[in-house]
């Protein structure tokens, strides 16, 4: 009776406790609900607001940020369900491009003062606070060279710039999407200049996780670098090295590739803000190109610049090709890293077994007890997708006619998908493998020692043509080479044996002239 009374009573203060948490919840989500209420203009009960444009009036949801070109977007394009809501980094790209040109703007006095300050501030909303990063619903395909997307953030910054003046949602006549937050811009300029920031931001984020990749190699590589094992050349044994000169090898070209990115980043940081329409500024003040890449580039902390030749730069894709291309070089090289973890773990009985991946789930549905390689396979899945992807992107950047490619959306798609796809790659191969990799040092230390391929150490003692002998009787005979060299033929001593093969010189050997 004791033990049940101190249950009842522990059931009952934990019961009194989440009562308590559900209460605070609910407070804090009313306090916060109310502080929102103030900030946002009363509107009324109606379901939708009423927007027109040059096609005529269409109904908007009350509550949305985006307005009429939106929502005509939403109707037109549903190619890919992904959604400019999925790549934050192009969401934000696109806001700092309009953030600058306000600030442009307002210093050469072609905004008003009150104007540029609520524009700003929605700026400041989202890029920020985080806000209406979910009011961007169009897809990520676009017909029009990406306007859509260029209006669809013209239209959250103005609603945003009318809730800081304390007016309705809608009101473009006193902060007009295309006059005021549009400004000394086109959608030739825009798109591509936020583009190319969110870009820089996503392929940061990609080589960030491909150091963690290359930091977990090197230090498998320290860990192992003590366990003998057989090299391989056409899949043939070779000559001995280390397991841990395996994963230094693997991490350095890891480490090779972030360098090719890196080098492919920069040609980012080359923009076309102020070309307006096709290069030749057409409706922006004469200093506005320098100010607003200025400007820019101090937002970011990033060096951005605007292109010698503005009209060039409005149609090239130059920059899209170079990241893509290193992109597909990644590609290929994490292919071919996990091709080598799927071999070297293959078995594990009957296979090379000479290292251990993590098991982490069962691997077949009628063959009991198999455990599959399941995160080399995904990554090379990943990997083959960003190779797909690079052709794609070549195909559009050779698409474009005259002073405009209007293909850059599906380029939008083909990069950040790719980049995506090989960052949470390059973290899952890392955090759910290579950080558990174990190697079984007394198997792969047999194996070297019962390999013909290290008669290659006595060639020069011996020369190629005895070698190959010996190590063709070792092959026919199924006998050890010591065993040949030594018991049998006795044409080394034990101690000269020991001397050349002992781990020092297998591992690096000495030059014996």
């Amino acid at each position: 009776m004791a033990k049940s009374s101190k249950k009842e009573e522990k059931d009952t203060k934990s019961a009194a406790k989440d009562v308590k948490k559900k209460e605070a919840d609910t407070s804090t989500h009313a306090a916060q609900q109310k502080v929102a209420e103030q900030k946002v203009p009363k509107n009324s009960s109606k379901k939708t607001r009423t927007e027109t444009d040059l096609l005529g009036s269409l109904e908007v949801p009350a509550d949305a940020y985006y307005g009429v070109h939106t929502v005509r977007a939403m109707e037109n394009f549903q190619i890919s369900y992904v959604t400019i809501n999925t790549i934050p980094h192009f969401i934000r790209g696109m806001v700092q491009v309009k953030k600058a040109a306000a600030m442009a703007n307002r210093r050469l006095h072609v905004l008003p003062k009150k104007k540029a300050e609520a524009i700003i501030w929605a700026c400041d909303q989202i890029l920020e606070e985080g806000r209406c990063m979910d009011q961007f619903p169009l897809d990520v395909f676009q017909g029009g060279a990406g306007t859509s997307l260029n209006m669809n953030t013209n239209e959250v910054v103005a609603n945003l710039a009318l809730e800081y003046l304390g007016e309705e949602k809608g009101s473009y006549d006193i902060i007009n999407p295309n006059d005021d937050v549009n400004m000394s811009q086109s959608t030739n300029d825009a798109y591509p200049t936020g583009f190319r920031l969110g870009l820089h931001a996503a392929v940061d984020h990609l080589i960030e996780r491909m150091d963690g990749l290359r930091a977990a190699f090197q230090v498998k590589g320290n860990e192992f670098q003590d366990i003998l094992k057989m090299g391989r050349t056409q899949l043939q044994d070779a000559v001995p090295m280390t397991l841990g000169q395996e994963f230094h090898g693997w991490g350095f070209t890891i480490a090779d590739e972030i360098k090719t990115i890196r080098e492919a980043q920069e040609h980012l940081k080359v923009i076309n803000l102020g070309a307006t329409a096709i290069g030749t500024t057409v409706t922006a003040h004469p200093d506005y190109p320098a100010l607003a890449s200025k400007y820019l580039a101090q937002l970011t902390g990033i060096d951005f610049k605007n292109s010698e030749d503005l009209i060039a730069a409005t149609s090239d894709c130059g920059a899209y090709v170079a990241i893509s291309s290193a992109m597909k070089s990644l590609a290929i090289k994490l292919t071919k890293v996990c091709n080598d973890l799927r071999l070297l773990a293959s078995g594990p009985r009957c296979g090379l077994a000479e290292i251990n991946l993590p098991q982490l789930q069962p691997g077949s549905s009628i063959m009991p007890g198999k455990v599959n390689p399941v995160i080399p396979e995904v990554t090379n899945q990943a990997s083959f997708l960003a190779i797909g992807l690079d052709q794609t992107v070549m195909l559009a950047a050779s698409a474009g006619q005259l002073e405009l490619n209007v293909m850059e959306p599906v380029i939008t798609f083909a990069l950040f998908t790719g980049l995506r796809v090989l960052s949470n790659a390059c973290n899952t191969l890392r955090t759910k493998c290579i950080d558990g990799v174990t190697a079984n040092a007394k198997r792969t230390e047999a194996m070297v020692m019962n390999s013909c391929g290290i008669v290659t150490l006595l060639k020069p003692h011996l020369g190629y043509k005895t070698c190959a002998a010996m190590a063709h009787e070792c092959y026919e005979t199924g006998k050890s080479l010591h065993q040949v060299v030594v018991e049998e033929r006795k044409m080394l001593t034990q101690e000269e044996w020991d001397k050349t093969f002992n781990l020092q010189n297998l591992i690096a050997p000495k030059f014996v002239q």
